[in-house]
C-alpha cells in the first residue's frame, strides 16, 4: 500500500463487521471495571448487539461488493459467507455460556472481548486477498483462542490445554510465515491474484519447485489449524481440556475461517501449480478421515469423542478442496455451514450436562437421558445423526454434495474410502443414542437443572437450523455456487 494512500469510505464500509467488533469489544473491556462486578450481567448482551449489529454490517457490506485498502481485503460472496458463518457461531457461542460462566464463578468481560476479538481475525481471514493480512488475521484469532482455551485459570486441565494449543500453534504458525516469505521471494508479491498471475508466466517455469515447496509449508499453517492429519494431534487435548463453550467455539469458528483462507490461497494463488499440491490434500483428506473415526472408536469422553469427530469432519471436507473445482469449492461451504450448527449444537448440549467442574463427561453417565430429559436427548439425537449423514439433516447434504464433487474431479478412491469411513463413524455415534434411550438411568441424569434460555435458544437454533439445511437445502446451495468463483 503506498505510503500516501487514504482510505476511502468504501474501504471502510466494507470493513464494517470487524470495525463493528472491535468497538464493541474494546467497550466491554473499558465498560467493565467501571460499572463493577455486580453489574457484569449485561456483558452478554452487549456482546450479543455487538455480533447481531456485524453480521447486519457483514449482509450491507455486500451491497457494495469489491476490494478494499488497495486490494488487501476482497468483500464478495464468498468472504460474506464466511463472515455471517463465523459471526453466527459466535451467536450461539454466547448464548450458551451465560450459565456455564455464572455457575464456574468466571463471568468476566474479558471472556466475551476475546470471543469477539477471535471473530475479527476470522472475518479478516475470510476476506483476505494478501498472505500478510491472511497472517495478521490467523494471529488475531489465534491468540485470542490460545488464552480461551486456558480461561479458567485454576483449572488444571485448562492450563494443560491452553500452553499445548499455543506451543504448537507458534511452531505451525513459523512453518506458514516461512511458507510466505518463499512465495514472496519467488514472485515479488504477497497479493494472492499478483501470485496467481506470476506463477502463469513462462519465465517462472524454473521456480515452480520452490513455489510447490512454500505451497507444502504454507499447507503445514493451514492444516493445523483445521486440525488435518498429519497436523491433528493438539485438538483431542485441547477440545478436553478447555471449557466446553470454547471447545464449541474452536471446533466450528475458527475451523471454518481457517478453512476459508485455505481455499481461497490454493484455488486462487497456487492454482497455476494445483498438480504439485493437490496430491498432498489427497492424501491428508484421507488420513484425516481415518485417524479422526477410528480414534473416535475407543473414547469414551464425550468432549474427547467429539474433538476427534470434529478432526474427521475436517476430512470430509480436504476432499472437497482437494477437487479443486468451483463445485468441490461451494460443497466444502455448504459442508461447513452445516458442520458449525451440527457440532455447536452437540457442544452445547454437553455444556449443559457436564455441570459445575465439568465433572459428568463419560458417555456411559448419559444413560436415562432420554427418559429424564427427552427434550435435550432429542436435540443431541439431531445433531449426531447430521454428523453422520442421515437424510433429512444438513450434513446428509453436505456429505452428498463433498463426494458428489470428488466424483466430478474423477477421486474415485477418495470417494469410495470417504464413504466406508461415514460408515465407521456411524459406530461411535450411534452408541451415544443407544445409551440415552436403552441404558439403565445413570446417576448422572438426576436433578438436571432447567437448562437456562439462552443456552435453550442456542440448542433450538442449531437443531433447527440443521434440520432446515437437510430439508430445504436450495437457498442456500444457490447462494454458495454463485458465490464459490474466486477471483481468478
Amino acid at each position: 500500500m503506498p505510503a500516501n494512500y487514504i482510505p476511502t469510505g468504501h474501504d471502510y464500509f466494507r470493513f464494517l463487521p470487524e470495525i463493528i467488533l472491535t468497538i464493541v469489544a474494546t467497550l466491554v473491556m473499558v465498560l467493565e471495571p467501571i460499572v463493577g462486578k455486580d453489574h457484569r450481567s449485561w456483558l452478554p448482551n452487549l456482546s450479543l448487539a455487538g455480533l447481531v449489529a456485524a453480521l447486519w454490517g457483514a449482509v450491507v457490506s455486500f451491497a457494495d461488493p469489491g476490494p478494499a485498502f488497495q486490494g488487501m481485503l476482497v468483500v464478495d460472496g464468498f468472504a460474506t459467507f464466511f463472515r455471517a458463518l463465523v459471526i453466527v457461531v459466535g451467536i450461539l457461542v454466547v448464548l450458551c455460556s451465560r450459565q456455564y460462566l455464572e455457575r464456574e464463578k468466571a463471568d468476566a468481560g474479558e471472556y466475551h472481548a476475546l470471543i469477539l476479538f477471535s471473530i475479527v481475525g476470522q472475518c479478516i481471514l475470510a476476506s483476505a486477498n494478501e498472505l500478510m493480512m491472511v497472517f495478521i488475521g490467523l494471529e488475531i484469532s489465534s491468540i485470542a483462542s490460545y488464552i480461551l482455551a486456558g480461561y479458567l485459570r485454576d483449572d488444571k486441565r485448562n492450563n494443560e490445554s491452553a500452553i499445548k494449543y499455543f506451543l504448537l500453534g507458534s511452531f505451525a504458525t513459523a512453518f506458514l510465515l516461512y511458507g510466505i516469505a518463499w512465495i514472496y521471494g519467488i514472485t515479488q508479491s504477497t497479493n494472492l491474484t499478483e501470485i496467481r498471475r506470476v506463477l502463469s508466466t513462462p519465465e517462472i517455469a524454473p521456480a515452480l519447485g520452490l513455489a510447490g515447496t512454500a505451497a507444502a509449508l504454507m499447507f503445514v499453517g493451514f492444516a493445523f489449524k483445521v486440525s488435518a492429519a498429519p497436523f491433528q494431534v493438539w485438538a483431542p487435548d485441547v477440545y478436553q481440556g478447555a471449557p466446553a463453550p470454547v471447545s464449541a467455539f474452536m471446533s466450528a469458528g475458527p475451523k471454518a475461517a481457517a478453512f476459508a483462507v485455505f481455499l481461497r490461497v490454493y484455488l486462487t494463488a497456487f492454482d497455476p501449480i494445483a498438480d504439485r499440491w493437490a496430491p498432498i490434500i489427497w492424501i491428508s483428506a484421507l488420513l484425516t478421515m481415518l485417524v479422526g473415526n477410528f480414534a473416535a472408536i475407543r473414547q469414551n469422553n464425550i468432549k474427547r469423542l467429539l474433538a476427534y469427530s470434529s478432526i474427521a469432519q475436517a476430512g470430509y471436507v480436504m476432499v472437497a478442496v482437494a477437487a479443486h473445482s468451483e463445485i468441490g469449492t461451494a460443497a466444502a461451504m455448504f459442508y461447513l455451514a452445516s458442520y458449525a450448527f451440527m457440532q455447536v449444537g452437540a457442544f452445547a448440549v454437553v455444556t449443559y450436562f457436564a455441570r459445575q467442574g465439568e465433572r459428568y463427561l463419560e458417555i456411559d453417565q448419559m444413560g436415562g437421558l432420554g427418559a429424564r430429559q427427552p427434550l435435550t436427548a432429542a436435540m443431541l439425537t439431531i445433531f449426531l445423526l447430521s454428523l453422520i449423514g442421515v437424510p433429512l439433516t444438513g450434513g446428509f447434504f453436505g456429505k452428498f454434495y463433498v463426494f458428489k464433487a470428488a466424483l466430478d474431479a474423477h477421486l474415485i478412491w477418495l470417494t469410495v474410502l470417504g464413504l466406508l469411513n461415514s460408515a465407521v463413524a456411524a459406530y461411535y455415534y450411534l452408541r451415544i443414542i443407544v445409551v440415552m434411550y436403552f441404558f439403565e438411568p445413570d446417576k448422572a441424569t438426576e436433578g438436571l437443572p432447567a437448562p437456562a434460555a439462552g443456552l435453550n435458544v442456542a440448542i433450538w437454533v442449531s437443531a433447527a437450523a440443521t434440520l432446515a439445511l437437510g430439508i430445504f437445502p436450495s437457498a442456500l446451495l444457490e447462494f454458495v455456487g454463485k458465490s464459490a468463483v474466486l477471483a481468478k
